[in-house]
């Protein structure tokens, strides 16, 4: 994103020279050759604190992924407190770290938000039980922590799915401590941080990813604006690829990314980062599903399809509404870009 700039004391003649040259070395392939304040300025918004989730981003500014596809690109972490679809749609972040349902809510609503590509394949909310747990369905009548925003995306899915009911709901105040003095008590949860945390109280939690039971949703997706598409195509391309190839660098070797990711968040710890990316891998989000034959990053018209008629049976969208305006493969299915062996063990 374009933000205020020191003055500059050049005559607009060699500015508009600077711009063409800029302009015909992206053309060209040749950004290397450009000065580094001459690319364009990028902001990409995530969607919480620095983390391993967020890793193929991080790794793809510290290896200069971004810089050799042209773009200059910031992070700026999200938060609990921060709506970053606002910030998209403002004008304050050219991409967004987004998650199909409330991409799909939010179009709905007159946001121009499309999504161009997806981090995981796999949605890394779980639900988290004690041992003697042997399956979801198990669950069925029990108390479950869960917060809010569990009903507008997934617990609708779990009680059409496995008969769950509003009843079983208890609130969740995003700590593993009642968890850990209540045998009774289940909890949702991110496969990467929360089973750690119990780890450390001292219990082995059974960890059960919704997305192997069939939940459809994406996650972390790449999203942009119908602006920025139509007005920089080939920035959108850019990112995308320089993304991609990110999280291909990052399964690899974190460690370029992973300083980047303590630097933004200190309390992230060695002994965290190293447990996200052992979950990542174990769960295939980034390789697993279509990216093991299309590539990193991979949509499909048929997964979008599903979470829309999700949405439609559980009245969370009007059927009439046009989902395939929320999203755009132009850019990612060309790449195919595959997972390796390092990318998965």
């Amino acid at each position: 994103m374009q933000g205020s700039q020191p003055l500059k004391t050049s005559s607009p003649g060699r500015l508009r020279s600077r711009r063409l040259l800029a302009g015909l070395a992206l053309a060209l392939g040749l950004t290397g050759l450009a000065r580094a304040d001459d690319l364009p300025k990028i902001t990409f918004c995530t969607n919480w604190f620095a983390e391993a989730e967020h890793g193929g981003f991080y790794q793809a500014v510290a290896t200069g992924l971004y810089k050799k596809a042209g773009l200059d690109v910031t992070i700026k972490m999200g938060g609990p407190q921060v709506n970053g679809l606002q910030l998209l749609g403002a004008g304050s972040c050219d991409f967004y770290m987004g998650y199909p349902m409330q991409d799909i809510v939010a179009a709905s609503h007159g946001l121009p938000v499309v999504t161009v590509a997806a981090s995981f394949q796999k949605d890394p909310q779980a639900i988290i039980a004690h041992q003697g747990v042997k399956s979801l369905g198990d669950l069925k009548g029990k108390p479950i922590l869960v917060s809010q925003s569990a009903n507008t995306t997934w617990w609708p899915w779990l009680e059409n799915t496995f008969g769950f009911t509003l009843s079983q709901q208890r609130p969740y105040t995003f700590s593993v401590a009642p968890f850990l003095h209540d045998k009774n008590l289940s909890q949702q949860g991110y496969i990467g941080s929360e089973p750690l945390m119990i780890e450390k109280g001292g219990e082995t939690p059974k960890v059960f990813l919704m997305a192997d039971y069939g939940w459809p949703a994406y996650a972390e997706t790449i999203d942009t604006t119908q602006a920025m598409i139509a007005k920089h195509p080939q920035w959108v391309a850019a990112f995308v690829k320089a993304s991609v190839e990110g999280w291909q660098s990052y399964l690899a070797d974190p460690a370029p990314g992973n300083k980047l990711i303590v630097e933004a968040d200190p309390k992230e710890t060695p002994e965290q980062l190293a447990f996200s990316m052992k979950m990542m891998k174990k769960y295939q989000l980034v390789t697993g599903g279509a990216a093991a034959s299309e590539g990193i990053g991979i949509m499909t018209d048929k997964r979008w399809k599903e979470m829309f008629d999700f949405m439609v049976r559980n009245k969370m969208i009007p059927a009439d509404f046009d989902y395939k305006k929320v999203y755009d493969l132009q850019f990612i299915k060309p790449l195919k870009l595959l997972p390796t062996a390092a990318d998965t063990h």
